[in-house]
């Protein structure tokens, strides 16, 4: 047989500890290897619906629709800029961290009038803050807000703002491609009208969809539009025809990749939102404790602390890349670097889903407690599993 040049692929295994993607769940990994049908035919059609049933649940609503587009987390926001916002729309947008900041250019590059409200990076951003904005215009079409901001660590609540919204006729949009289903989310009873999401975060599913959520108030606004949106392929209106009863073709599924999605929402309603939810708080609560009794700051504040993303500060003197590469050449352990105005100042360690359990949070404590002393920097042996220990005895 004629052999090739080129090798086989030779990944090798690693504790995903990073901001995304994380460790894939085996029951997803075997639904991938489901046969690829036509993704019109009938025995395909259960797995769409049945996505869009199970995400009504973890989205926690019952009037809009919810949907998996074929793209990534990043291209589920724009989706939302693309479809919601035309030339000429003013639309407010939260500003407190490197996503904050990317929402805001995708709503730029419709040719919408974009505010940037800004605010401290690693703090929640003020719902008056959003207040003293709406006041200054007559009209504003959109807010829009990053729930989980990975780049700081911070989960930002949204229900004051949510209510602002509603108060000036505005559609409130949220990136929660970091939160869904590691961190409550309330559509309905908050009144998100556009929100959308990652497969590869909470979920443990690869990357390359986006699930998403479309209240009867946005979709209403997308058909109203003066003109089409500008992206054919992230056109929600069209989607939503594929994701309807009628399941009208749009573009060909990654079907695989739906699979996969069916299989991770299975396993999130096995566990349960709530305990799920107390999963995440929990592991990330004993992190903390373990990188502070090592001497490290955990830098978000303390009152919007994000259990899916831990930033911490990075000790004056040590080669914070070296550190990562040792981590991932020997530990065969991935945590990631900072973002923007924290490149360079912190690690970014991350605990979701299928990663986020007690014995990952000891097996990287113990790895950072034997690599910093190698870097210049002295820790207490011990007290780092001491501490993660005792929170995880008494959550």
């Amino acid at each position: 047989m004629p052999q090739t040049k080129f090798g086989e692929i030779n990944i090798p295994s690693r504790l995903l500890t990073s901001t995304g993607p994380v460790n894939v769940h085996p029951r997803v990994y075997k639904a991938m290897m489901t046969p690829v049908i036509g993704y019109g035919e009938a025995p395909f059609l259960p797995v769409i619906d049945g996505i869009s049933s199970m995400l009504s649940e973890v989205f926690k609503t019952k009037e809009s629709l919810c949907m998996a587009l074929s793209a990534t987390g990043s291209a589920g926001v724009e989706a939302g800029m693309i479809s919601l916002l035309e030339e000429g729309d003013t639309a407010i947008i939260g500003s407190y961290g490197f996503f904050c900041q990317r929402m805001a250019e995708m709503a730029r590059r419709q040719g919408a009038t974009v505010i940037e409200v800004k605010g401290e990076w690693g703090k929640a951003l003020p719902p008056e803050a959003i207040s003293e904005e709406l006041k200054k215009h007559r009209s504003v079409k959109l807010i829009g807000m990053v729930h989980a901001e990975t780049s700081t660590g911070i989960k930002q609540p949204l229900d004051q703002i949510a209510k602002l919204a509603i108060e000036h006729d505005a559609l409130f949009v949220v990136d929660a491609v970091t939160s869904l289903s590691g961190s409550n989310i309330e559509v309905d009873n908050w009144g998100i009208d556009y929100i959308s999401s990652g497969s590869q975060k909470c979920l443990s599913v690869p990357p390359g969809l986006a699930p998403c959520a479309v209240s009867p108030k946005a979709m209403a606004a997308i058909k109203s539009r003066n003109q089409p949106p500008r992206s054919w392929y992230l056109d929600l209106e069209l989607i939503s025809n594929y994701w309807g009863k009628d399941h009208v073709y749009h573009h060909t599924v990654p079907m695989s990749m739906l699979y996969a999605l069916y299989e991770g929402l299975r396993l999130v309603l096995e566990e349960g939102m709530e305990e799920r939810i107390a999963r995440h708080e929990r592991n990330a609560a004993a992190l903390r404790a373990g990188l502070e009794a090592l001497g490290l700051r955990v830098i978000s504040d303390e009152n919007h602390r994000l259990p899916q993303i831990t930033p911490v500060e990075i000790p004056v003197g040590i080669d914070e890349a070296a550190v990562r590469g040792i981590l991932t050449d020997e530990y065969k352990t991935e945590i990631s670097r900072g973002l923007g105005e924290f490149a360079g100042k912190i690690w970014r360690i991350g605990l979701m889903g299928e990663t986020s359990n007690a014995g990952n949070v000891m097996f990287l404590l113990n790895a950072l407690e034997r690599i910093l002393p190698k870097q210049g920097y002295e820790v207490p042996l011990g007290a780092a599993a001491a501490a993660a220990s005792k929170t995880l005895s008494t959550a």
